[in-house]
């Protein structure tokens, strides 16, 4: 019957040539894409493989003994669609891959670098908001003491009427202040709750792990990407290469296929540019003049930018002893406003000054950066100073004591009741006279500034932008000139503005966030939007720049320089830590000389006294300072070994293209 002859088992020969005959096909299907033929044929050669591997296939597992074979071919194809499955749930997975590789399709890849940078900057903030709410903010919240158990836990009498103003909480004050946002808040209990939570121990570890996290992810992030750089780009037929392998001939959607025809004509507009800077010619002499001249320009800006923020500063310090109550709005956040201003206005002004300077635009990208990148640091140290001068103002506690003193002796007219029995006077805690917590005042300060740089950055991007952009797209027909070309135009997607804002935000981030745990999570949300909101400007607003050119290695200019503001945000932090006492009577190491102190009593009461006395040792300058040195020496021996590695791999690739080129 023909049951019985479609089960008739397959002799050892004919299996064999059927599974080589399979196995020939499936490598045909592999390798396809390789083959010099008309598409036409290919998608015919396919087709034919792909049925024959169907039907042929299963045949392999009939007949007995065969079963297994059938069953490991089922599950290989299983697994192999899963991989692939995997691989595109992973690629769907990361946060805004598909809008950061559109925009890199018709900006370029320097563009897109900008975008690489803020995502990861945002996968920071999430870890360091992970850490800060959960291990600080949620705990204090859930097993403290609640709002108005303590005078640092409730708002004064003297500011009950406004402290749920609008104005109040916006310059978070009032309730905002007096709440788990600052470190004010925060007791200085050693245990808090059933579970024995240690709060000062924990506030303090998380502080100083957030920076010890921060300084591991970047100097990784750097030494990764200068694994993936390798020696450096080949360039040898590199027209050759862009015309006749950048296709995907897999492309099915439209959509996609747009984005990758802009992105081809975006690399090659980067390769002739490269092309055209290693050809140039240039008059040296009024070059060298004219970049001297650009570099004493872009110092007098730097110059007077310190000079102003200085004389804001002592203005600020002016009012505040006058009482800020009797100013105006712009007189209590002067200081930040022109911070904001100036970091809005100077970059546009070295912009123009770089013009004149005439070098390679991934050079004269890295300028400007550096240019930059100097007026905040010197915009930030200058308000940090401010700071300083306005913490010893406030940290004036022998006064403020011996006040409190006198108060609690008027409750017991006039005498301190010192071995007295009497029942203890109950007094609102709204109602107890409190000291200044400079602690706060510095938190407020940051939050401040990284609100209201978050405001202008969102303000410059709708009028700078998008108003921009519709004045000119809709006045264009009825105007003397032509918009679009000339004044004012589309503007250009400012790459070393964007850049540096982020950064400089991080360093603020990584400076407060000790003072205002609040802070990473202000910054998340800042990124979150400004990833959109920039997606969506650039996208629709801005124009591809003149001068298109490759992001090389960019990404890793970009983290050293975050490394480096990293390094310059702690030592504000770490010298307050370990020189300023705290507050007296605010904040998780009230009570302390030094908040650091948290460490050595924890070890007394927590930990064996061996350990302690190991811990000590381990301490001790006269071992700390030499295994500093041992990590120096091995920190230069690896570089020197990785510079001659890098030059070995240099001299074997020109080898390898004298010998092709023979």
């Amino acid at each position: 019957s023909d049951s019985d002859s479609e089960e008739e088992p397959i002799t050892e020969e004919e299996l064999a040539k059927l599974k080589e005959e399979v196995e020939e096909k499936k490598k045909l299907i592999a390798t396809l894409r390789n083959k010099p033929w008309k598409m036409k044929k290919k998608l015919s050669v396919l087709k034919e493989a792909q049925l024959f591997v169907e039907k042929f296939e299963g045949a392999l597992g009939k007949g007995k003994g065969k079963k297994f074979y059938a069953y490991k071919v089922m599950m290989t194809k299983k697994w192999m669609k899963f991989q692939r499955d995997f691989e595109n749930f992973k690629t769907a997975c990361i946060p805004w891959e598909m809008k950061i590789k559109e925009i890199e399709s018709h900006f370029g890849s320097s563009v897109a670098s900008y975008f690489i940078f803020l995502r990861w900057m945002y996968g920071i903030n999430m870890i360091l908001f992970g850490l800060t709410f959960g291990l600080v903010m949620v705990p204090e919240a859930l097993m403290g003491k609640p709002y108005g158990s303590l005078p640092r836990k409730t708002v004064p009498r003297a500011e009950e009427a406004s402290a749920m103003n609008f104005a109040t909480l916006w310059d978070f004050s009032g309730f905002a202040q007096y709440s788990v946002l600052f470190y004010g808040y925060y007791n200085n209990q050693r245990t808090i709750g059933w579970l024995k939570f240690r709060m000062p121990l924990s506030y303090f570890l998380v502080g100083v792990g957030t920076i010890g996290y921060s300084f591991m992810i970047v100097i990784r992030t750097m030494a990764r990407n200068a694994n993936e750089e390798g020696g450096g780009d080949d360039t040898s037929f590199n027209f050759s290469w862009k015309m006749f392998t950048s296709w995907d001939y897999l492309i099915g959607n439209p959509e996609t296929a747009d984005n990758k025809f802009a992105s081809i004509t975006t690399s090659f507009k980067e390769a002739i540019v490269e092309e055209q800077e290693s050809r140039k010619e240039e008059n040296i002499h009024l070059t060298r003049f004219l970049r001297v001249l650009a570099n004493f320009l872009a110092l007098c800006t730097l110059a007077g930018s310190g000079y102003l923020i200085f004389f804001v500063v002592r203005r600020s310090q002016k009012f505040a002893l006058e009482g800020l109550e009797n100013y105006g709005w712009w007189e209590r956040n002067e200081v930040n406003m022109v911070m904001s201003l100036l970091g809005m206005f100077c970059p546009t002004l070295f912009d123009v000054i770089s013009s004149l300077e005439n070098y390679h635009p991934r050079i004269a990208l890295r300028w400007q950066l550096g240019r930059i990148f100097a007026l905040f640091l010197g915009n930030l140290y200058t308000f940090i100073i401010a700071l300083m001068d306005e913490i010893n103002l406030k940290a004036k506690e022998k006064i403020v004591k011996y006040n409190i003193s006198v108060w609690e002796a008027s409750l017991y007219n006039g005498t301190i009741p010192e071995n007295s029995t009497a029942p203890p006077i109950h007094v609102d805690p709204a109602d107890v006279p409190r000291g200044p917590c400079w602690e706060t005042m510095v938190g407020q300060e940051f939050v401040r500034l990284t609100v209201s740089d978050t405001m202008t950055t969102y303000i410059t991007i709708l009028i700078g932008d998008f108003l921009r952009a519709v004045f000119v797209r809709f006045f264009n027909y009825c105007w003397c000139w032509d918009l679009e070309y000339g004044f004012p135009s589309y503007s250009e997607f400012d790459i070393s503005g964007n850049v540096l804002g982020l950064i400089f935000n991080q360093g603020m981030i990584w400076m407060g966030s000790f003072y205002a745990p609040c802070l990473p999570a202000i910054n998340v949300f800042r990124l979150h939007t400004s990833m959109y909101l920039q997606c969506w400007a650039v996208m629709c607003c801005n124009v591809p720049q003149e001068r298109v050119f490759k992001a090389s290695r960019s990404n890793n200019f970009y983290m050293a320089m975050l490394l480096f503001i990293l390094f310059l945000s702690t030592l504000p932090a770490v010298y307050t830590i370990v020189s300023i006492p705290p507050s007296f009577d605010c904040g998780p190491f009230s009570g302390k000389t030094r908040m650091f102190e948290v460490i050595s009593e924890t070890l007394e009461h927590d930990f064996p006294s061996w350990f302690g006395k190991v811990f000590g040792y381990a301490s001790n300058p006269g071992l700390i300072l030499p295994f500093i040195l041992l990590m120096v020496l091995s920190i230069y021996y690896l570089n020197a070994t990785s510079k001659s590695y890098k030059e070995a791999n240099l001299e074997l690739k020109k080898k390898l293209q004298s010998v092709r080129n023979r």
